[in-house]
């Protein structure tokens, strides 16, 4: 049946947005905890077989207090019509599928409502970093288009900018370099700035075949929005160099982001600044954020993805076609206000706000790790991706070498075990296996005291073996690389 009711709703909605200026939410997770409870089948089932009141959850304190739901104890124990507002998932006008890379796919309708909330991230993005309201854009989504988040959701979010009246255009190519090298050619040269968004190891493949056909980038005014995985600041710099960023603080961004949820937080001048400043300073980082690797680090509103941190793990609570209370996605990561990061950097002489030239609108951060299944364990130690990635980014190694590797442990004849660096050559490129075993030693080395203090030294430096561009073993084009093998 036709609802007449929705085209009022949604026109209200865009209205309402086309109209905000402050990009932030009022924080109100009790009372979206209380409109779920109430229109949510599958969440009043939820608390009710833990015996839990929702009108008795009138403080944050409390809310802190209810269970955590997570795929097995809720999206795989309820049909998806229970787990959405009112049970009408014919409500809802998309559907994403999640990757299923640690379990079965998981199925996440959404509708335009429910993008509106997302289009703010990437309108702070645009407005605050990239100058949009004053500069003609043209947006190229270099995410996969399909049943996957990232293509036609990035799409959709950033039309609304369009609607609202950034000078945005929008192409959308997906992840198909010869056509988004094909299109770009003949449409950047009509616009102020060209944004590239996509997977960071796609978009620098694509920026390295486009400068090996002779492709000069600087032409287009260049901005970078990454998703997926996390990158080093020595990425950011040789990305930012073979592209001509004038600043790289304000012209690269990276989000946050789920099938579960969209986007989470997304970096801001303010956030990148001071992941640079502790990218430079690994103890330092490694006593803010617990850990030797370095963490995506990105800003978030409270009001329309309330973070809480778990054992060292994340949970939120967002509002979306499927309604997420207290949420346990279990990303390893962690929560610091606004103005205790500020007060950390101080106490490390450094003042951000003042580096950044601006507080980035006051917002939390959340910073975020790779999950911990993306590791492998020798003599010991946890060695994580993000350690070797930056080994890759050396002087010397960079310009030769795509960035994608494989990460293993294996038997030598001795049958002594081994740490295995699989590496894909860039386009064209070849350089010397041994030049990246010893910088790939020497950045874990600095960058990671397990691998310092548990690995002996004579086995330290890891077997280094290079694969074409390409490889179908080890490098398929067209799937999402996996870092590590076990």
């Amino acid at each position: 049946m036709l609802d007449p009711d929705r085209p009022r709703g949604i026109a209200s909605a865009l209205a309402e947005f086309a109209a905000d200026t402050s990009l932030v939410s009022a924080p109100d997770v009790l009372g979206l905890f209380r409109r779920v409870a109430a229109t949510v089948p599958a969440y009043g089932a939820f608390l009710a077989e833990r015996g839990i009141d929702p009108d008795a959850v009138r403080t944050l304190d409390a809310f802190r207090e209810l269970p955590l739901t997570d795929k097995e104890s809720y999206h795989h124990r309820y049909p998806l019509a229970e787990r959405c507002r009112d049970g009408r998932p014919a409500d809802l006008d998309i559907v994403a599928v999640s990757s299923g890379s640690s379990g079965r796919p998981t199925l996440w309708p959404r509708s335009v409502l429910d993008e509106l909330h997302i289009a703010r991230r990437f309108e702070q993005i645009f407005a605050d970093a990239f100058r949009a309201a004053e500069r003609s854009t043209l947006a190229v989504v270099c995410f996969p288009l399909g049943t996957w988040v990232g293509g036609l959701f990035t799409a959709g979010c950033v039309r609304l900018l369009s609607a609202k009246g950034y000078p945005v255009t929008v192409v959308a190519p997906g992840n198909k370099p010869e056509e988004i090298l094909r299109v770009l050619p003949e449409l950047a040269p009509g616009f102020d700035q060209t944004v590239l968004l996509g997977y960071p190891p796609f978009l620098k493949d694509v920026i390295d075949t486009g400068a090996a056909s002779g492709l000069d980038w600087s032409r287009y005014a260049v901005r970078l929005v990454l998703a997926g995985e996390v990158f080093s600041e020595e990425w950011r710099d040789i990305v930012g160099r073979r592209v001509g960023l004038s600043d790289p603080v304000r012209d690269t961004a990276s989000l946050y982001g789920t099938a579960d949820a969209g986007v989470l937080g997304n970096e801001t001048p303010l956030s990148v600044t001071v992941r640079r400043f502790f990218a430079a300073r690994p103890d330092a980082a490694r006593e803010v954020f617990g850990d030797a690797r370095l963490p995506t680090l990105v800003q978030y509103d409270p009001g329309s993805r309330y973070f809480e941190e778990h054992e060292g793990t994340l949970v939120f609570t967002g509002d979306s076609g499927v309604p997420l209370i207290r949420y346990h996605i279990a990303d390893e990561g962690g929560v610091i206000p606004h103005d205790e990061m500020l007060r950390i950097c101080a106490d490390h002489g450094f003042d951000p706000v003042a580096a950044a030239g601006t507080d980035s609108r006051g917002l939390p951060f959340v910073y975020v790790f790779g999950r911990s299944l993306f590791t492998v364990s020798y003599f010991g130690a946890n060695i994580y991706p993000e350690n070797v990635t930056v080994g890759l980014e050396q002087p010397g190694v960079h310009d030769w070498v795509s960035g994608r590797f494989v990460l293993e442990t294996v038997e030598d004849e001795a049958h002594d075990r081994q740490l295995r660096i699989t590496v894909e050559r860039a386009p064209g490129k070849d350089g010397d296996p041994a030049l990246v075993a010893h910088s790939v030693r020497d950045q874990l080395r600095r960058l990671n005291s397990e691998f310092a203090n548990y690995v002996p030294e004579e086995r330290q430096l890891p077997e280094v073996r290079l694969r074409d561009f390409g490889d179908p073993e080890y490098f398929p084009p067209g799937v999402k690389h996996r870092y590590t093998r076990g």
